[in-house]
């Protein structure tokens, strides 16, 4: 093993050392027929044997490029390509072995007087075109069976981190969609684990749009990202997935299942998986399956899922996507918890720990079906779920004074089952009248839900340091909780001038929640729970009633966008209760602003801001509100306020992001902003045994905001391939509250720095170091101690090989160190996993051999500060294992096969065809 580490070291070494040798420039200038430069104008270069591309760039605002690649002895041509001019050709027959700089270039703009003829060109590996980027697939070479998530690690402006989040030029990718439809899910993990890349043509990067923008060609108010996936026309019929199987030490398990069939109009996929290594969901990792999912997560937890998706474009104008899960996982868990508990006067120290087991059943069935006519838009999204729950829990509580002395304590054990049925249901409407951008629009949702949950409930508390008698409770508890939710908005859309419009509409919205609960003593005498508890047994009742009118003015320029949204919330928040066999009932009413505002700013094609500001009320509930006092809990006392008043918040967001293809770099700096008005807190008050009674108040002053960099940058040279980038987060929370009538304050400032490197070459090796660094400082006013903090390190590296050929060896590594973890709590920790995999049989099958946390380290030990507590718990994790599976792949499309992993090397297969008249 330290052979073989030693070995990837010094060939990551040779291969930097290598990087910057026999480097050629080849510069120019291009401009169009007026002389005027052209910027984002694709030049690359490719080898005349296969068409492989070896190199490409882009030309900047002012129509300048420089490819750099390694010296060449083959012969190559250079191409540089836009849309509506014709492509710029120069040929290198016996290779390229200097720089060269071709001076000016001019475009020539395609001719429109011409008679069907038929051009056909190469595709570019890029093309930018307004907000849209568009990359080649064919054009990057990946691996032999690479997936979706390989290919668009080679892209240039993409990151994707160890979570598999991923930005497009710092801009957050929160939609996959592949040929404009949903893979399962909008979130696309997984189309990114599943799809085969060699099926691939393109790939879309535009900003998210709802589904009413992309009918009506409004501009997108998101500053989120879209990717949408197209596949190869010839391939765009067909099957592929696989199926995996493993079994190991400990009675260790994993089994999943992908199929997914498609042609031109249908889509039918099933997925399934069933393991007891911590897997909640479906992964289908090719090199480490499910392993990481266990790591440092509390809990040993046994799931199994399976589901169906359908989706098929019924008629040209009307297609559907519907789907079907069924998840079931049982979680075994121990945990114990040390506290420190601060107050104006002092502070005490807790101590607890607990075990259960738990587990959730649930089926989720959704479908949507979407009508696009010329003049008229319809969609209709139901979904239903249906879950059920039990728990059985055991736990141990106590509490001390300074001096080590007890307070209290408290032992309790449960068995909890519940059920629960949800419906919701989103129906839109859009009607585009004669002239453009005027519309109508009709929204309405619902969700529906309800909730049944019984508890067998025993538990023991002593007090003492006070003639307070001690506290004994055998009870059966009867929950009940139900929640709806009804909206409605009506808008016209009216465009005043070709950049200005303006929109007018009222919404509409209920919400209830209704809490029961229904509590029972254990009655000796008859051996049963017949004795109602009066003082426990309660049911809260919150209604918010709200119409809203607004008007929203949007501004479209070139390069600056602004949409302005202003409501006037009319609001009746009414709160019920009955409690200790009383009735109570309140009624507020409020007439407040709502804000929203969202401006974005192109400086250039490479750089653009987008700044936000939102304000809104939050509205009490009715447990806050009704003065009433619930001593369900025996340590701790809640009494509410009728005299609170709802939240304000103001809320403010910015970005500026650049990036810049011919150097394949950028940044983002970015930063939130919260202000709040009337906060609603906990006043906490403790008595001589520290059993605590509180209630709620208004308090005003609080804020957070944060502040990030990031610094990326991509270098490809030949078979190398860099990706790096560090980056720094900031936070402040600053928060006021109450503890013995007094008040604190409390100022958390976090700095998480982060670095990371990934290092590719070719279809051989790949490596990807990774580090954080997190430090937390909390200071306080008005407490006995006057700040904490901690830090903590994280290394992370994942280096794969694909070499002897057919062998792929994984190893995940992690190092977490935390500073202040208490006595008795392991600071730190090592987590190896690794991963020994054989393909056969022309790589339909894999064998693969896997050890979980090799070092036997595993931990979840953690600290966390907030303003009046610090806390170190300790949970069970899954701990080392060994195990054994099987891989089969399957992969049949309507096309011709290609070769293994050259997708650069695919020939016609990057090619357009242009059409003109002559």
């Amino acid at each position: 093993m330290a052979m073989k580490s030693i070995y990837t070291f010094l060939t990551v070494l040779l291969c930097i050392s290598s990087f910057g040798q026999n480097a050629i420039s080849i510069k120019g200038r291009i401009v169009d027929s007026l002389n005027l430069p052209l910027e984002y104008v694709t030049v690359y270069l490719n080898r005349d044997k296969d068409s492989t591309m070896v190199g490409y760039t882009v030309t900047d605002k002012t129509g300048n490029f420089d490819l750099k690649i390694r010296s060449l002895q083959e012969g190559t041509f250079l191409k540089a390509s836009m849309m509506s001019y014709q492509d710029f050709v120069k040929e290198y027959p016996k290779g390229i072995t200097e720089n060269d700089d071709l001076g000016k270039i001019v475009l020539k703009d395609l001719p429109t007087n011409l008679d069907e003829l038929l051009i056909v060109a190469e595709t570019p590996p890029l093309r930018v075109r307004n907000d849209t980027i568009e990359y080649n697939a064919g054009s990057f070479k990946v691996r032999p069976d690479a997936k979706l998530l390989d290919l668009l690690k080679q892209l240039p402006g993409l990151q994707i981190d160890e979570n598999k989040k991923i930005t497009v030029n710092g801009k957050e990718v929160n939609e996959i969609l592949v040929n404009g439809k949903p893979f399962f899910s909008e979130d696309g993990k997984v189309a990114l684990e599943n799809l085969p890349s060699e099926i691939i043509n393109k790939i879309q990067v535009t900003d998210k749009k709802t589904k009413r923008e992309k009918f009506t060609g409004e501009r997108a108010k998101s500053d989120d990202a879209s990717i949408n996936v197209t596949i190869d026309e010839e391939n765009n019929k067909g099957y592929f997935g696989q199926v995996n199987a493993g079994y190991g030490t400990d009675d260790r398990y994993e089994a999943g299942l992908f199929l997914n069939s498609f042609n031109k109009r249908r889509k039918i996929s099933v997925i399934g998986s069933a393991n007891n290594i911590n897997a909640v969901g479906f992964s289908m990792d090719d090199v480490f399956d499910n392993m990481r999912s266990g790591r440092s997560r509390g809990g040993v937890t046994e799931s199994r899922m399976i589901g169906l998706n359908y989706l098929e474009d019924f008629t040209e104008l009307l297609s559907g996507n519907g789907s079907y899960d069924y998840n079931f996982s049982e979680t075994e868990n121990r945990n114990k918890t040390t506290s420190t508990r601060f107050l104006p006067s002092g502070q005490f120290y807790n101590t607890s720990s607990s075990s259960s087991k738990s587990g959730d059943e649930g089926n989720k069935a959704n479908f949507s079906i979407d009508y696009r006519g010329e003049k008229d838009f319809l969609s209709i999204m139901p979904n239903f779920s249906k879950g059920h729950t039990y728990s059985n829990s055991q736990s141990e509580e106590a509490s001390f004074d300074e001096n080590m002395n007890p307070l209290n304590e408290s032992r309790s054990q449960s068995y909890s089952r519940g059920d629960s049925n949800n419906f919701a249901n989103n129906i839109s409407y859009v009607r585009n009248f004669k002239k453009p951008g005027q519309f109508l629009s009709v929204n309405f949702s619902n969700s529906n839900s309800k909730g049944n949950n019984e508890i067998l409930f025993e538990s023991d508390t002593k007090f003492f340091q006070s003639e307070k008698a001690d506290d004994m409770r055998r009870q059966f508890k009867n929950s009940e909780d139900v929640s709806d939710t009804y909206s409605l908005d009506v808008s016209f859309r009216q465009p005043i001038t070709d950049s200005l419009s303006f929109e007018v509409g009222t919404e509409w919205n209920y919400r209830q929640s209704i809490n029961s609960m229904y509590v029972y003593d254990y009655d000796e005498a008859t051996g049963e729970y017949s004795s109602i508890n009066k003082l426990e047994t309660n049911r809260y009742k919150s209604v918010v009633k709200e119409t809203s009118p607004f008007v929203r003015f949007a501004i479209n320029k070139n390069k600056f966008s602004l949409y302005f949204t202003s409501y006037t919330d009319i609001v009746k928040n009414s709160a019920d209760a009955l409690y200790n066999e009383k009735d109570y009932s309140l009624d507020k009413y409020y007439i407040s602003p709502r804000l929203n505002m969202n401006t974005f700013f192109n400086v250039s094609k490479n750089d653009n801001i987008y700044f936000s500001y939102g304000y809104n009320q939050t509205y009490q509930s009715a447990t806050e509100l009704l003065e009433i006092t619930d001593i369900s809990n025996p340590l701790h006392t809640k009494v509410g306020n009728p005299n609170l008043k709802p939240t304000d918040q103001h809320n403010f967001s910015f970005n500026y992001r650049s990036y810049d293809f011919q150097t394949r770099s950028g940044y983002s700096i970015g930063g939130n902003l919260s202000l709040q008005d009337n906060t609603i807190v906990n006043a906490i008050e403790y008595d001589e045994d520290m059993k605590s009674i509180s209630t709620y108040k208004n308090i005003s002053g609080n804020y957070q905001w944060s502040a990030r960099v990031n610094l990326f940058q991509n270098k490809k040279v030949g078979e190398h391939n860099f990706r790096y980038g560090i980056g720094v987060r900031f936070s402040n929370h600053f928060s006021k509250g109450y503890i013995d009538n007094v008040m604190y304050e409390s100022r958390a400032n976090t700095i998480v720095p982060n670095a990371y490197f990934s290092y590719d070459y070719g279809e051989f090796l790949t490596l990807h170091p990774s580090y954080t660094y997190n430090y937390n400082r909390t200071s306080y006013n008005n407490f006995t101690v006057d700040k904490a903090s901690n830090f903590t390190h994280r290394f992370n590296l994942e280096a794969t090989t694909y070499w002897p050929k057919n062998f792929i060896f994984g190893n995940d590594f992690n190092y977490t160190y935390n500073s202040q973890i208490a006595q008795g709590y392991k600071k730190d920790f090592y987590m190896w996993n690794i991963s020994l995999a054989y393909e056969f049989f022309d790589s339909k099958f894999r064998a693969k051999v896997k050890v979980y946390d090799v070092l036997n380290q595993n931990t979840s030990s953690r600290r966390t500060i907030d303003p009046t507590e610090i806390v170190d718990s300790e949970s069970l994790v899954l701990k080392q294992y060994v195990m054994f599976s099987l891989v089969y792949k399957l992969n049949e499309f309507g096309g011709p096969k290609k070769g293994k992993g050259t997708k650069g090397g695919r020939g016609k297969r990057g090619q357009s065809m242009r059409a003109f008249r002559m």
